[in-house]
């Protein structure tokens, strides 16, 4: 038998597939790359260096250094991604979107922003939005966890 707590957590991670899957549709199909690769894309398009170490991606992913890696190596044969060595400490290697990389990146951000616009066409206003964002940084917060 499962608590009320248990049942919410469990309420949420289904939804929160489920919009996942609502914002991926053929998202692979067309561009080639998973969402996940997509978000890798995004989150090193947005840092101040266009690079960052595999430990803070993966943190900002939350998910682990060694799951980077794994992601990180088949968009590196493909050209989307490359490592750098810091100059200072060679143990220290940056994953860095490539020329080819930041052109995926822009083409499937057309299509995620147009599926984004499907799933909130008509349902719910930006002030919802916001309400509801925070509502969710409410629930996780003294997690250790932000949103950014």
């Amino acid at each position: 038998m499962t608590d009320t707590y248990t049942t919410n957590a469990l309420r949420l991670l289904q939804l929160a597939d489920d919009f996942r899957a609502g914002l991926s549709g053929e998202f692979s199909a067309v561009h080639g790359i998973s969402v996940n690769e997509f978000l890798m894309l995004l989150h090193l398009e947005r840092s101040a260096s266009n690079r960052l170490s595999r430990v803070e991606l993966a943190k900002r992913m939350h998910v682990s250094a060694s799951t980077i890696t794994r992601m990180a190596a088949p968009m590196e044969k493909i050209g989307l991604v490359d490592r750098e060595t810091d100059q200072r400490d060679a143990r220290l290697v940056f994953v860095v979107a490539t020329d080819a990389g930041r052109e995926k990146l822009s083409e499937a951000l057309a299509t995620f922003s147009k599926r984004a616009g499907y799933l909130f066409e008509d349902r719910l206003e930006n002030q919802e939005v916001d309400q509801f964002a925070s509502m969710l940084r409410r629930l996780i917060a003294g997690t250790g966890d932000t949103l950014a």
